[in-house]
């Protein structure tokens, strides 16, 4: 892998994985323009001073710590379990799932205290020592990369610890979920002790203030509506608007058209009050991007 020293702000991906699609579809609403990625280590943007560097994602974390890339997009779990020196700089709300204790079926695993002695195989030992060293309890932990299902089935431990998204893998395996010790998603990160000179500064600046509005925009929905006059003070208290919502006078003197922003599940919950206070042509469209 060829990494030129041209100044552009270099940011590390999983280069094959459930957060690869994620990533590559956060730069490119952010307006960033990359060339199909698929076969290559490397790529330049067309419109932003970034290149993007596909990696494993084990080596993320030591690539931002060393300065070998900037910033990254990881799993939180691994920026935990590889202890490198990076910080976290942003939450990216995708990729969420849960590093989880799962036991066989026929093993009952109601509270931690049930671990007590048992013998657990995990890809993250020091996640997993650094939980049973809080909450005082000792557990042989056995280190296995790939295939963790297995370990019950093939007697080398009585439980296992992974990484659960849907729980489909588990009960292949006839295992069921236990006792859930890390959640995690996607964050960007940067090395905790090797600062970015001013110029790299300034890009990481601008890049985080394209996520974060494609992050706001995304948990966010632009509510449209018409309400009488009359029930204009009670709506605006139902609504709960990242601003004062706009009103529009509408032909109808009697009426008038609402517009605001709001949460993205929050429309359920305030449609029947809504209703009830006699909106009509209730619209609901999603944003592409909010600049605050």
């Amino acid at each position: 892998m060829s990494i030129s020293n041209n100044g552009n702000l270099k940011l590390a991906i999983q280069k094959k994985g459930r957060l690869t699609e994620k990533s590559i579809e956060l730069i490119k609403l952010c307006g960033i323009d990359i060339d199909n990625y698929s076969e290559r280590l490397v790529v330049q943007a067309y419109n932003f001073p970034l290149e993007i560097l596909f990696l494993r994602d084990d080596d993320i974390p030591e690539y931002v710590q060393d300065g070998v890339a900037d910033i990254g997009i990881v799993g939180e779990n691994v920026v935990v379990s590889k202890n490198a020196q990076t910080e976290i700089v942003e939450k990216l709300g995708f990729g969420k799932c849960s590093l989880m204790m799962a036991a066989p079926e026929n093993i009952t695993i109601k509270t931690i205290k049930d671990i007590e002695g048992k013998t657990i195989a995990t890809s993250f030992p020091r996640v997993v020592q650094n939980y049973l060293n809080e909450n005082k309890i000792n557990a042989k932990i056995i280190e296995i990369s790939g295939s963790v299902e297995i370990a019950p089935a093939l007697g080398v431990a009585d439980m296992i610890c992974d990484i659960v998204s849907t729980g489909n893998t588990l009960m292949m395996n006839k295992l069921k979920k236990s006792i859930s010790i890390f959640e995690s998603q996607a964050v960007l990160i940067r090395s905790a002790n090797k600062p970015l000179n001013q110029a790299k500064q300034e890009y990481l600046d601008k890049l985080l203030r394209r996520m974060r509005s494609v992050l706001t925009a995304k948990n966010s929905r632009y509510l449209m509506m018409n309400c009488p006059k009359s029930s204009l003070e009670k709506i605006e208290k139902v609504l709960p608007s990242i601003k004062s919502p706009t009103i529009l006078p509408l032909a109808d003197e009697n009426l008038v058209a609402v517009h605001a922003v709001i949460p993205a599940d929050y429309l359920w919950k305030i449609v029947d009050s809504l209703k009830s206070l006699g909106a009509t042509g209730i619209l609901l469209s999603p944003i592409e991007n909010m600049i605050p």
